[in-house]
């Protein structure tokens, strides 16, 4: 899992480029900003990426500055999303739309073949966060798709085994077990 300086490091960076990114077609959207020094290139810009990292960053403590910067950083991003919640919601419903496709493909190779693909659970839930941290945005989306979450759902929940939090234990704070129940556990082989 990445650290505390990635992390905020992501979410400034998104923040920054914010406004035009939300004037663009685009979902995915590269930052130039260089990440700490030994941790990955950022991902892409994208909605979910920025309510997850500052989903993650709150459970984080931070030292004094970071804190700071956190806090700012933080209101900016609502803000933005107070200023242009048309805009807002149309790009967060369209990304809530193509993460429910990626993510109802991994469940469908998942139970095609669980010995191959139950230990990639870990990595590809984070798309199931990031559904949930985009739902209450995707209000633009077809209902189809939120009934769809919830059937997929419906399958994960018959395969999944109840065990401890998947995650780095320094943000077990910000995903409580209800609603982030399945980060709870792993799923059969």
């Amino acid at each position: 899992m990445s650290s505390a300086a990635y992390e905020l490091g992501y979410l400034k960076a998104g923040v920054d480029l914010l406004e035009s990114y939300l004037q663009s077609n685009d979902l995915y959207w590269a930052i130039a900003a260089s990440p700490p020094t030994g941790e990955p290139d950022y991902r892409q810009l994208t909605l979910g990426g920025l309510l997850l990292n500052e989903q993650r960053l709150q459970a984080r403590s931070l030292p004094h500055e970071m804190e700071i910067l956190r806090q700012e950083t933080v209101n900016r991003l609502h803000e933005a999303i107070s200023h242009r919640p048309v805009t807002w919601e149309r790009k967060a419903s369209r990304e809530f739309g193509s993460r429910l496709k990626m993510w109802g493909n991994f469940l469908n190779e998942y139970r095609e073949d669980p010995e191959n693909h139950a230990d990639r659970y870990a990595f590809e839930v984070e798309r199931r966060v990031m559904l949930q941290l985009l739902e209450p945005h995707a209000r633009a989306a077809h209902r189809a798709e939120h009934e769809l979450l919830r059937s997929l759902d419906g399958l994960l929940n018959a395969v999944l085994i109840p065990g401890g939090f998947i995650w780095d234990a320094a943000v077990i704070g910000a995903f409580r077990k209800e609603p982030f129940w399945y980060l709870y556990g792993k799923l059969r082989k």
